[in-house]
């Protein structure tokens, strides 16, 4: 008799996202891997909730079946009392599975962005040190279906374009370092793996505390949805996700061959060539010119790059336009300045 259906779905997902490390391992040079490591190493991120805790389970059971090595990294945000004993308990299970190696990171979570977008930033410099620290070739991330349904509603809220609603990617990071398996499967199925197996799990009071946007969103706004459309808006909405993240990755190429020729020898941007291109277009180079130029992509709204654009497509002789990380745009003698004011 097989696993439980459910068992068996996030199994899978892990398996092809193990195939496809062993595949990227093997094609790099044997001078260029880490001196006696004749495996890969693939750490899972795990808050000890029941999307992270079967992707543990799910990756202990399958890396010794295709000779991967597999560890584990919990994050302590020390932002609840009792964090640290939390962390513990993770680490105490992830070993009990038969990870190794298994660290408990502790973060300082500071208030850039607010306190979401702060946590997650520390998180993820905590999760890029360790793989770092341990030579992992890849880091797994329980991230579901559901969550890319909340992350789409959330980037349309914020009107950035399509590449906020192309929600999180299968692989991310760098050089790929992050895998996401569970984009396609519901967080339903991660939770009935965890029972079955009898797996405990912790639930995050901070994702049903209505203090957080993604928790308003995740109790309030998607079921309200549902509720007036019928079910399927979360397939719906993932499928969104990698239809826009299909077209933006085409347009962010179409981009990048663009840039050479509408800059002049010196390499500012010339506005008379920027404005011959599509808009789709024009605007991912005045990004790109202002990220380079340091203003954080974090912080770098759609409303900023509007404003940009209008110096080349609405030119009054208007003055400067101020942009995040004291950056500052400027159209001059029909060139466009973008720099550090």
């Amino acid at each position: 008799m097989g696993p439980h259906p459910a068992v068996a779905a996030i199994r899978l997902a892990v398996r092809r996202v193990l195939h496809d490390v062993l595949t990227d391992h093997h094609s790099t040079p044997p001078h260029t891997r880490p001196a006696r490591t004749p495996s890969p190493l693939v750490l899972v991120a795990c808050s000890g909730g029941a999307d992270s805790m079967a992707l543990a389970s799910a990756l202990a059971f399958e890396a010794p079946r295709l000779g991967v090595r597999a560890g584990g990294i919990t994050v302590d945000h020390g932002l609840q009392a009792g964090s640290e004993l939390r962390a513990e308990e993770v680490v105490v299970r992830l070993r009990e599975l038969g990870l190794d190696p298994v660290e408990s990171v502790t973060v300082t979570v500071g208030r850039d962005g607010g306190p979401e977008a702060a946590a997650r930033d520390a998180r993820y410099a905590a999760l890029d040190a360790a793989a770092a620290r341990h030579g992992a070739a890849a880091v797994l991330l329980g991230h579901t279906r559901d969550d890319q349904a909340e992350t789409v509603l959330l980037g349309l809220a914020r009107g950035s374009g399509i590449r906020s609603l192309s929600g999180m990617a299968a692989v991310s990071g760098a050089d790929g370092r992050y895998r996401r398996p569970f984009l396609q499967l519901d967080r339903q199925t991660a939770r009935k793996a965890c029972l079955v197996q009898s797996l405990p799990v912790w639930d995050d009071p901070h994702n049903t505390d209505p203090a957080y946007t993604r928790s308003r969103l995740r109790h309030e706004g998607l079921p309200a949805l549902e509720k007036a459309l019928g079910k399927g808006v979360v397939e719906a909405l993932a499928r969104t996700a990698q239809l826009s993240r299909d077209d933006a990755d085409a347009l962010d190429a179409w981009a990048s061959q663009a840039e050479a020729a509408v800059r002049d020898a010196t390499g500012l941007l010339e506005c008379a060539k920027l404005y011959a291109l599509p808009p789709a277009v024009r605007r991912r180079i005045l990004r790109r010119a202002a990220i380079e130029a340091g203003a954080p992509a974090g912080s770098l709204f759609a409303r900023h790059i509007e404003e940009v654009d209008r110096l080349i497509t609405g030119w009054r002789g208007q003055g400067a336009i101020n942009l995040p990380g004291k950056v500052v745009a400027q159209r001059q003698g029909g060139r466009l300045v973008i720099r550090q004011g």
